[in-house]
């Protein structure tokens, strides 16, 4: 598969420390990345960049896109219609695990409910939690290819999952527009603005003691975590079940800080020695 090479553009992170995004719009709008993971259809890429510039976003990621060179595709240049700048300036990686780089909190959008995964949360929650998380960091939204979607994997990756409830009897939103849904939800969590029932959100987040683990510090954690399990004997590399699957689920919920995450690579280390040198 051809990935275009095109120039980095990293727009600034927020500044702002303030818990209260509303006070800080700007920070939050600056500091979200929308992934697009294998997109196949060029005018979904360009009309997924019209979605974010016309909310106010400008930091576009593309995973391997199925088409070379898709930010200068003409079916993608009209389908921006006004965004080209947004559309030229995307940043094409080979990996989610690339996209994911220096990213402390992420959700993963899919058609599907997993059995397993992250938490799962509403879009209006899930902007509401994005807002809160980007005060401190880079966030991210994940979205899958238009015909098969996010893999287990790459939902696994992220810290939490949402699905939009649309219309049970056709619920067929194209990626473009669930794209469009999300960053409208955004704006308006960014502004301060959004209104609704909120009686049915997750329980707000604690305060955060320490920095957020970055997404590819935490799956180093869990590789190490992994394989000091494989080394107790507890975890059979051949039939592993979903026990790494469950692990990340529980993790996710408690939003891990840099500091929790050097105690469990500490322990995994520890296990290690162990287990290779009783004597130790």
């Amino acid at each position: 598969m051809n990935h275009p090479n095109t120039p980095h553009h990293e727009p600034g992170r927020a500044s702002s420390a303030a818990a209260d995004c509303a006070g800080a719009p700007r920070g939050g709008f600056t500091s979200t990345r929308f992934v697009l993971v294998e997109p196949s259809h060029p005018g979904n890429v360009g009309a997924a960049a019209r979605a974010l510039k016309t909310m106010g976003f400008s930091r576009l990621v593309l995973v391997a896109p199925r088409v070379a060179h898709v930010q200068s595709d003409p079916e993608a240049i009209a389908m921006a219609s006004g965004a080209d700048d947004v559309l030229a300036s995307a940043h094409v990686v080979p990996t989610l695990a690339d996209a994911l780089t220096g990213v402390h909190w992420s959700i993963a959008l899919t058609a599907r409910l997993r059995e397993y995964g992250p938490p799962q949360l509403a879009p209006r929650v899930a902007a509401k939690e994005a807002c809160r998380h980007a005060a401190s960091g880079d966030i991210a939204l994940v979205f899958g290819n238009e015909r098969t979607g996010l893999a287990n994997e790459d939902v696994e990756r992220c810290s939490a999952l949402a699905h939009i409830p649309a219309n049970p009897a056709y619920s067929s939103l194209n990626l473009a527009q669930a794209v469009q849904v999300l960053c409208y939800e955004l704006r308006m969590a960014y502004l301060g603005e959004s209104s609704g029932d909120t009686s049915a959100s997750s329980p707000a987040l604690a305060d955060v003691g320490g920095p957020r683990a970055p997404s590819d510090e935490i799956e180093r954690m869990f590789v190490h975590l992994e394989n000091a399990l494989i080394a107790l004997e507890f975890l059979d590399p051949a039939n592993p079940k979903k026990l790494m699957s469950r692990l990340r689920r529980l993790f996710a919920r408690s939003g891990l800080e840099r500091e929790e995450v050097n105690i469990v690579r500490g322990i995994a280390k520890h296990i290690l020695l162990k287990t290779h040198d009783p004597e130790k």
